[in-house]
């Protein structure tokens, strides 16, 4: 008798955990369904799966992917599917086609399901197929990713938009701290010139006319940025060192973020930039 076809689904709405796995078995393959994260997590750790089908966000926005990424170092030959209910963000389907076998979007036809499981499961990814990098390594390839999205992002926010600038004056500083944080990861210490540039952008956001809570918002934004990169990028990132990585990003951003704040409060006598004058008046 031929070896059933093991199936982890996960999925935190409950009527399509009780609808789908059932369609699944009719077609012979023998379902486990987990509603979260932490239950997926535990049996992936804990039993033998040959295919992965999950749902984009489980919990939050991109939980899938921790899933995927769980499952791909654990048992790196199971066929991986992410289901989006959103198929019109062609940012996430970008992301989604390099680091899974295929996505699916939610309604699911059950037939074009089993079908897609099939063929994936007759051309099985490779175990030698994954390679992971460094995070900082991740950071200086999607630089211009970075400072694009952080850029949108502070375009959308009223209070920070209502300041024109030049896209260029507003992220000049934004290389140049995520290459301080690339080498502070890499040497455990901050380099040289951290202190100066952040006096520099400290002096320039108050010519510019901000105020400290929208350079706190600022730099909460581009935090926001970088988790959403490490995300898309989760696959190929080496865990082993993550966590820590990820720790001496976020401080060598809050360092910054501290010595601007000191220029900016010690600027109050700076001559304000044209347009602005009269507006701190």
């Amino acid at each position: 008798m031929e070896k059933q076809q093991r199936i982890l689904f996960v999925d935190d709405e409950e009527s399509i955990r009780a609808t789908l796995p059932p369609l699944l078995e009719s077609h012979g393959f023998l379902v486990t369904a987990a509603r979260s994260v932490p239950e997926a997590l535990q049996l992936i750790s804990q039993e033998l799966f040959d295919v992965l089908i999950a749902d984009l966000n489980v919990g939050s926005a991109g939980d899938g992917f921790t899933i995927v990424s769980a499952m791909r170092r654990t048992q790196p030959d199971v066929v991986t599917l992410i289901l989006t209910g959103y198929p019109a963000f062609e940012s996430a389907l970008q992301a989604i086609r390099q680091q899974v076998d295929d996505y699916l979007t939610k309604p699911s036809d059950i037939d074009s399901l089993v079908a897609t499981i099939r063929s994936k499961l007759v051309a099985r990814r490779p175990p030698s197929s994954i390679s992971t990098r460094p995070l900082p390594d991740v950071i200086e390839d999607n630089l211009s990713w970075i400072v694009d999205h952080w850029l949108a992002a502070v375009k959308k926010d009223s209070e920070l938009s209502a300041i024109r600038l030049p896209d260029g004056e507003r992220t000049d500083h934004v290389p140049r701290l995520l290459a301080e944080s690339v080498t502070r990861v890499r040497t455990k210490r901050a380099g040289p010139e951290v202190a100066s540039a952040a006096v520099l952008h400290g002096a320039a956001r108050r010519r510019q006319g901000y105020t400290v809570p929208l350079i706190i918002r600022e730099a909460r934004l581009l935090q926001s940025v970088i988790g959403s990169c490490v995300q898309q990028n989760l696959l190929g990132i080496e865990l082993s060192h993550l966590v820590p990585d990820m720790i001496q990003i976020w401080e060598s951003i809050q360092s910054h973020l501290e010595v601007s704040v000191h220029a900016f409060l010690g600027q109050g006598d700076a001559t304000p930039a044209h347009g602005h004058e009269s507006r701190r008046k």
